[in-house]
């Protein structure tokens, strides 16, 4: 496995005090397709409680995935879905959406997920939006002769012999994710040629080379064989890939446009009631 890069995820804040921990690529090369994952890691519900109240976006597709606890999603739409333990939500926001996101009650016993944001082309930045998640249907996996476990969290994921698919598959930039947990002492091997840009962040443990553990992203040599190893440490990681999108980007807080004349628009929008309301 060749890595390329190693980003450290910085601790912040967002919503209504919610602490996390971000990579970012605003600059619309580093992690193209993505432009940002936000890890929510945390037994103190004081580091989540507030959530996130209602807010607009614009041009962007949310993915959130859930390890541990819950959220309540609303939107204008009319979506009202609680996404719990091992469940996804996808949104693909297009010219305009106001969404809610709080946890739920049984989240007291800690919270464990992730919203990562992908870049949506220019072509499609107006489009209506639409919103799909899993929660009727069990996301699949695969677990080789090591005892390594892949998890289809988005797009179509081959193993060995073996393929399979979230059901979640129109994501932008072809976007793929997965959730791979490792026992010590085992790896998976993966060819993901056919993608133009491989990212790897660790959410658990470390990597065979310790120096490469929990709270970091790797980019990696999509063209190289991936194989993921571990030594006498379990690890945990999101795979996410993609096609580059390749295209100029302007952001400014929940918007991610073209042009600064596009942000404005968006705020414009946004005020005038056009995004509606929850």
């Amino acid at each position: 496995m060749q890595i390329i890069k190693v980003t450290k995820a910085q601790p912040t804040q967002d919503g209504a005090g919610v602490k996390i921990k971000r990579i970012a690529g605003f600059d619309g090369k580093s992690i193209d397709p993505f432009l940002m994952i936000d890890e929510l890691k945390s037994d103190n519900a004081q580091d989540y409680i507030g959530g996130f109240p209602p807010h607009p976006h614009r041009g962007i597709e949310t993915f959130t995935y859930i390890r541990q606890g819950g959220f309540e999603h609303k939107d204008q739409m009319g979506n009202k879905k609680a996404i719990r333990t091992g469940e996804v939500q996808w949104m693909s926001t297009g010219r305009g959406v106001v969404h809610s996101e709080m946890p739920l009650a049984d989240a007291k016993h800690g919270m464990h997920g992730f919203q990562i944001w992908l870049n949506m082309p220019a072509k499609h930045k107006m489009d209506p939006p639409k919103y799909q998640d899993s929660s009727e249907h069990m996301l699949p996996s695969l677990t080789n002769a090591q005892g390594a476990t892949l998890k289809a969290l988005a797009g179509e994921w081959t193993v060995g012999e073996k393929t399979i698919s979230s059901g979640l598959n129109d994501l932008a930039g072809e976007g793929a994710i997965s959730d791979i947990t490792l026992p010590k002492c085992s790896s998976i091997k993966l060819d993901l040629s056919h993608f133009g840009k491989v990212i790897a962040y660790i959410h658990t443990g470390s990597l065979q080379d310790l120096s490469h553990r929990a709270g970091q992203l790797l980019t990696l040599d999509a063209k190289s064989p991936i194989v993921i190893e571990t030594a006498n440490h379990e690890a945990g990681l999101l795979l996410l890939a993609g096609q580059p999108i390749n295209e100029k980007i302007a952001h400014m807080g929940p918007f991610v446009m073209n042009t600064q004349a596009e942000l404005q628009q968006a705020v414009r929008d946004y005020h005038a009631g056009l995004f509606g309301t929850l």
